[in-house]
């Protein structure tokens, strides 16, 4: 599995990947931050744009069988708090989770955001997301904050965590 940050664009094969595993992890109940499948033309847009955004970093995880896994980071655009940048999204195949790729991804993020001198990466996550919790919490992030049943999908309701990575040494 090669794990990279996308350069300058995607492949029509990498975008239509893309698509394909945002569509399946929502339809399956995934909280990414849609609550219906995202169309191909919305996948398309989204990673087009964060692929050609100089304050961005876009990392996927590809074989010859296709794209099994994404994530990205944007740095703030508010002056105050432009040293720092949100993780927005991080997405895994079911049929390749638990075997290291989303660690893989979250390791070339960090690294991304050390090379491009972020001092504080941020994410946020549906609270009912242990297994990424816990992966955030073994790289080094630490809970920082909690709403509570702040995400809503139709009647039901989950907290949202926030977690930071402190990048200053």
């Amino acid at each position: 599995m090669d794990v990279r940050r996308v350069d300058q664009s995607l492949t029509e094969r990498e975008i239509a990947g893309a698509a394909t595993l945002l569509s399946t992890l929502v339809a399956g109940g995934a909280a990414l931050g849609w609550v219906e499948p995202p169309s191909p033309g919305e996948v398309r847009r989204l990673l087009t744009t964060v692929a050609a955004d100089p304050d961005a970093v876009l990392v996927v995880a590809t074989d010859d069988g296709g794209l099994h896994g994404l994530g990205y980071w944007r740095r703030y655009d508010r002056p105050t708090h432009r040293p720092h940048a949100d993780v927005e999204k991080v997405a895994v195949a079911a049929s390749h989770q638990g075997r290291g790729l989303g660690r893989r991804l979250m390791t070339e993020l960090i690294a991304a955001a050390r090379d491009a001198h972020i001092e504080v990466l941020t994410l946020d996550l549906r609270g009912d997301n242990t297994r990424a919790a816990a992966l955030y919490e073994s790289l080094g992030f630490h809970r920082y904050g909690r709403l509570e049943r702040f995400v809503a999908v139709g009647d039901r309701r989950w907290d949202k965590l926030f977690y930071a990575l402190d990048l200053r040494d």
